[in-house]
């Protein structure tokens, strides 16, 4: 028989145990939990910098893809890396392959990439670790192909691991941090073997048949995630693309991948791009913005010229098509993730330049009604955009591409105000009037409005609804 003291005894001890870890589970959010609230806060942000670079941007090709036989798309005519190797695929991919014997980024400079975006609004970064082509601008342990390998010169630099520099610098500007990491590696042995036929951006061999290649593979890119989610300091974003490498031919226990990545980085923000499920957290619709709000979390991205990788006098949007490609995603509920490419030496292109110090000056008038809001039905109306955060709504009137100031005045999407109900725009002292009309409401632009506006392309107004 068992002392009853004893017993006490042994009762009293597993529950001085077991209280602080119940405790401990009580502040700890759920998994689930704890997802939700990340992607709040990415939401919040509304506005990121995505930068592609790598070795491709020594030619001023795009990034990867003219490696791939069949994506003939990527290797126009008029490409002079094409053409100067008479359009032949093999000796394109040889030369392509050694490029890394020449990549030295003379004008690299992080610190001055996070200033630039800093002061165009920009609150995110999601930067290029590897592309398709696998070449890691990271200090991989897994590859040779490799940024701080000796066969690349700028191993010889001072800061050789080139993503380091960049989550460090943008780290210290408030960023959030995000890796983009391509499951797809075309360099790899274990995903194209040089001995055989090479058709498309695929294998080509049958994994199914041959296990053990392909598990080296996966083995393969494990550790490289690993890699970035242990030795890069804070990660919030784990952007991963090659959408192809997905089950039942291509996969890469991503289940395990995400468990291994988040016991590393417990915050972490998974977008399994384009493959859905539970590891897709947002979706990330490419080039394009979706005509009505979607019922999930988002983000565009997109490129500020026509190539997503350097290109020699691309062809930029204008600062006008930008801020109003913000705007109406926000409105929609979305971020957009704006994307420029680095020239071989490092230096962001100057019509690049001239359009994030431009959207950084009406980020600084507007920023308010784009941080931090929801989106409000009907969302969008003719030229007025709409966002919520907290008691207050804003609408802010894209206006023509040519016009100096706003009109004299808005016409609002259905909405109640109350009696004498006011509006501010943001940047100008003072409130505007609300008038019903046959049709709805308008707010009233003042002279000064009018003739001082404090910003051009949008206009914002801040409002309060009918109690």
């Amino acid at each position: 028989m068992i002392d009853p003291h004893l017993s006490l005894i042994v009762a009293l001890a597993a529950l001085a145990i077991l209280l602080p870890a119940a405790a401990a589970r009580a502040e700890a959010p759920a998994p689930g939990k704890l997802l939700a609230q990340r992607l709040e806060w990415f939401q919040d942000l509304k506005f990121g910098f995505f930068v592609h670079w790598g070795i491709y941007s020594q030619w001023g090709c795009i990034e990867s893809w003219p490696l791939v036989p069949a994506d003939k798309w990527a290797r126009p005519d008029d490409l002079k890396c094409w053409t100067d190797r008479g359009k032949d695929i093999r000796r394109f991919q040889r030369d392509y392959f050694a490029l890394n014997r020449t990549f030295a980024p003379k004008h690299f400079d992080p610190t001055r990439w996070a200033r630039l975006a800093h002061q165009a609004g920009m609150k995110y970064v999601v930067f290029t670790t590897k592309h398709h082509d696998g070449f890691s601008m990271f200090d991989t342990k897994a590859a040779d192909f490799r940024i701080t390998h000796a066969d690349c010169p700028y191993s010889r630099s001072a800061r050789p691991d080139i993503a380091k520099a960049v989550f460090d610098a943008f780290r210290t500007r408030g960023f959030g941090i995000g890796v983009y990491f391509s499951k797809s590696d075309w360099h790899s042995p274990y995903y194209w073997d040089r001995a055989r036929s090479i058709r498309d951006r695929n294998p080509n061999f049958d994994t199914l048949k041959e296990p053990a290649r392909w598990a080296k593979f996966v083995s393969f890119v494990h550790r490289q995630v690993e890699e970035l989610m242990t030795g890069y300091g804070h990660v919030d974003i784990l952007w991963l693309d090659g959408g192809q490498v997905r089950p039942p031919k291509q996969a890469i226990r991503m289940d395990e991948l995400v468990r291994m990545a988040r016991r590393r980085q417990p915050r972490l923000i998974v977008v399994d791009r384009t493959v859905g499920g539970e590891h897709e957290n947002y979706r990330t619709p490419e080039q394009r913005v979706p005509e009505m709000p979607p019922d999930y979390v988002w983000e565009t991205c997109m490129t500020m010229g026509e190539q997503w990788s350097y290109k020699p006098d691309d062809a930029y949007k204008s600062t006008h098509e930008l801020i109003h490609l913000l705007v109406d995603i926000v409105a929609k509920g979305g971020n957009f993730l704006l994307n420029v490419g680095p020239d071989a030496d490092g230096r962001l292109p100057a019509p690049a330049v001239r359009r994030m110090q431009e959207i950084g000056q009406w980020m600084k008038v507007n920023g308010e009604a784009i941080y931090g809001t929801r989106p409000m039905a009907p969302y969008k109306r003719n030229r007025v955009c709409l966002t919520r955060k907290g008691e207050h709504v804003y609408a802010i009137y894209l206006a023509g591409r040519d016009a100096k100031a706003p009109p004299q005045t808005v016409p609002l999407p259905p909405l109640e105000f109350a009696d004498g109900a006011r509006a501010t725009m943001l940047g100008v002292r003072g409130s505007m009037p609300v008038r019903k009309t046959k049709t709805g409401y308008t707010i009233e632009v003042t002279a000064v409005g009018r003739q001082n506006p404090p910003c051009r392309h949008a206009y914002a107004f801040r409002l309060s609804l009918a109690q």
